[in-house]
């Protein structure tokens, strides 16, 4: 059947947001181009006909890319084409994911793919959040069994007001950069760093972007309307109810005791909890494998209502703490002999070891942006999840996209407090490795990040810590849970992971399950997060309370100079002859900045003081009325050219050569002769001597002498 064309747009912020369809791909199962500004992003979305049975899970993947031809661009590496997703596009791909996938049916297992791709970049208006809207209209506005649209925008804060989908260049001077999605009833996805910023303002700016999201969700609704789309027919397979009530019958009281881990390791509880569900299942007979297959799914079903219902009836934890108690934490520091700053933080079965390592310039990252061609990231925080922290085996190979997203909230959570490059000139490099996770690991990696930071002598404005919340709510009962563990993530209907100082939130992140959040709720929960985070910040400063005075004897000493730019070829040398046989001589790195500064790094004093020594000679400049000894380079007629300093010379004219008239220089010098001249005289690169102005101060001064 031919697609229907349709072009419509929508006010947002101060610019339209205009949705094409059946144009462009209309060979996917629903595809849109979506503008704002002169940013555009192609998404498609396609979902397979057949069921791929076995699965427990929805089999959707999300591809987001940024195409360097958007910006006028090619592609700096090798292959001068696009590679694998860079960290931006993989942290893309998870905000589309994660409001998206909850809102497919239960048991829906049909392999379901969404692309996006930006095909224009005006450099001004972030494509991320408008790829979180297009997917959703790429989806509704199809016969894929979509049938809730959402949207995505952005908030920023500037000098009190908010901006709704603000630009880069506003983003830059914003002390907020929230990233929200959610249907037209609720928010669903939230990401943010922010710079301190108060618990109320976060909730007036989440309800402000849920206002918006609500109008796109409205308009996208009337998109469908206009389109008369017709979804293909799916119904959501029911267990046998029989099965259900007998499992639920028999196994209550077991599940209950198996599902109370108070006093009991984690491994322990999910061994003993698996037994179970053999057993429950091999109580069925053999030659029924459908009955079986029930039998499992209902275990699982009454798990979490078995979870639920402790909470919100009982209003008890699995492992028997109160709603607002953090596990025990543990804090060292300095541990790791070698390292510039270490750290090891344990809060319950939840542990990182983490380190900081400081670079020079050198060792920054350099990335490919779509906004500025490429980018040098001075600080990174990267993330590692090996199986063995949660007792399993598996596979070690690239970076996942889950440790990439951990990663980055953790940078961005710390990344407020860090030192300005002029005052702290280092790249820092922070590595967190979980080596046990039962929840929470990567607030675990802030908290021990800026333990290493501290411990590495990094001068951060204030610590900050982080504690990951929970919710469990059916209708009109909640409770909030604080620092939740690995089964109330699972089970609970909401993992708000907040980040900040005793003064303000520096990161946010927050995946909802169920609709109905309302403002109060979201509040409650922020200031119980607060208190959490002031709890564990006392705990980490009796570890260490600030940063230490100077930064590891293993660090490199970063020594910074000024040079006049235009001496900057004479340092570099031909080919980098010059700058090159000074590392190979000093052992000193040596980076140089086009304003004329340069950074000098060794963790040998005497190395880096031979390189300053060196630079100051090749870049040293003439001073009138300074006495030089000096080398006769070069004879011409009028004069000698004399070397004051290495590499530069001076002209010392005929007239300029004794007290009396020279007739030929060649009587009077020969090259190579060491000779005394004071500087007369500069304009631009050329330098006057004068070796009579010498001699005259030497006979006045013996002339004074004989008086």
């Amino acid at each position: 059947m031919k697609k229907k064309y349709l072009n419509e747009s929508i006010k947002l912020g101060n610019k339209e947001l205009i949705v094409e369809t059946g144009k462009v791909a209309k060979q996917a199962d629903g595809s849109v181009v979506i503008r704002y500004g002169d940013t555009i992003v192609l998404v498609a979305a396609v979902s397979g006909r057949t069921a791929r049975e076995g699965l427990d899970f929805f089999p959707l993947t999300v591809e987001y890319r940024e195409n360097s031809f958007a910006a006028g661009r090619i592609p700096g590496n090798y292959f001068r084409r696009e590679g694998r997703p860079g960290e931006k596009e993989i942290l893309t791909c998870r905000m589309i994911d994660r409001p998206v996938r909850p809102l497919f049916a239960d048991g829906y297992r049909f392999e379901t793919q969404i692309v996006a791709s930006v095909i224009s970049s005006d450099a001004e208006n972030d494509p991320d959040v408008i790829a979180i809207t297009g997917a959703s209209c790429a989806l509704y506005l199809s016969d894929i069994p979509f049938e809730n649209p959402i949207a995505g925008i952005r908030i920023g804060l500037t000098d009190g007001k908010y901006l709704i989908n603000p630009t880069f260049d506003e983003r830059r001077e914003s002390d907020l950069n929230l990233i929200v999605a959610g249907t037209e009833e609720a928010i669903c996805m939230v990401e943010c760093e922010a710079n301190e910023v108060e618990e109320k303002v976060m909730v007036e700016a989440l309800m402000l972007a849920h206002r918006e999201i609500k109008r796109l969700c409205l308009w996208q609704k009337e998109l469908g309307k206009a389109l008369n789309i017709t979804k293909r027919e799916f119904v959501v397979p029911e267990l046998d109810a029989h099965i259900v009530a007998d499992v639920e019958k028999t196994w209550t009281d077991k599940l209950r005791t198996a599902l109370d881990s108070t006093g009991r390791e984690k491994i322990e509880v999910y061994a003993g909890l698996d037994d179970l569900k053999k057993e429950v299942v091999e109580s069925y007979p053999e030659d029924d494998p459908g009955a079986r297959a029930t039998a499992g799914k209902a275990f699982g079903k009454l798990k979490e209502k078995i979870f639920r219902e402790d909470m919100l009836g009982n209003k008890r934890r699995p492992d028997g703490r109160r709603f607002s108690e953090i596990r025990p934490i543990n804090c060292e520091v300095g541990w790791l002999p070698r390292v510039h700053g270490s750290a090891l933080f344990t809060r319950g079965e939840t542990q990182a070891i983490v380190t900081t390592t400081l670079g020079t310039k050198m060792d920054g990252q350099f990335m490919d942006d779509l906004e500025k061609g490429t980018v040098d990231r001075r600080f990174m925080l990267h993330y590692n999840f090996p199986p063995y922290s949660v007792g399993e085996t598996g596979r070690f190979g690239s970076t996942s996209r889950r440790e990439t997203g951990h990663g980055n909230l953790a940078r961005r959570a710390i990344m407020s407090v860090l030192p300005e490059d002029a005052d702290f000139p280092y790249t820092i490099r922070i590595v967190s490795d979980i080596t046990e996770s039962n929840g929470s690991s990567s607030m675990a990696s802030v908290c021990g990040g800026i333990l290493s930071l501290m411990d590495a002598g990094v001068p951060i404005k204030k610590p900050v810590a982080g504690v990951a919340m929970g919710l469990v709510m059916e209708g009109n009962r909640y409770a909030i849970l604080s620092d939740i563990a690995g089964a109330e993530d699972h089970y609970g209907d909401m993992d708000f992971k907040v980040t900040g100082t005793a003064d303000g939130i520096t990161a946010l992140q927050m995946d909802i399950k169920i609709g109905g959040i309302n403002a109060m709720i979201l509040q409650e929960a922020l200031e119980q997060a607060k208190k959490g985070r002031m709890h564990i910040l006392d705990i980490m400063a009796e570890a260490i309370a600030e940063p230490r005075e100077d930064i590891s004897p293993y660090a490199p000493r970063i020594i910074t100079m000024q040079i006049n730019p235009e001496k900057i070829r004479d340092v570099i040398g031909k080919g980098g002859s010059v700058i090159r046989s000074i590392t190979e001589e000093t052992g000193a790195k040596i980076d140089i900045d086009d304003d004329g500064t340069i950074s000098i790094a060794s963790a040998d004093g005497e190395a880096a003081q031979a390189a300053i020594a060196r630079i100051k000679a090749i870049t040293a400049e003439a001073e009138i009325g300074e006495t030089y000894l000096g080398t006769v380079s070069r004879i011409v007629d009028f004069g000698a050219f004399v070397e004051i300093i290495p590499g530069l010379d001076g002209l010392l004219h005929i007239s300029e050569i004794s007290d009396r008239r020279v007739k030929d220089v060649r009587d009077e010098l020969k090259e190579g002769q060491q000779i005394l001249v004071k500087c007369i005289g500069k304009e631009g690169n050329k330098i006057k001597l004068s070796r009579r102005a010498i001699i005259n101060e030497e006979k006045a001064k013996a002339s004074g002498e004989g008086e």
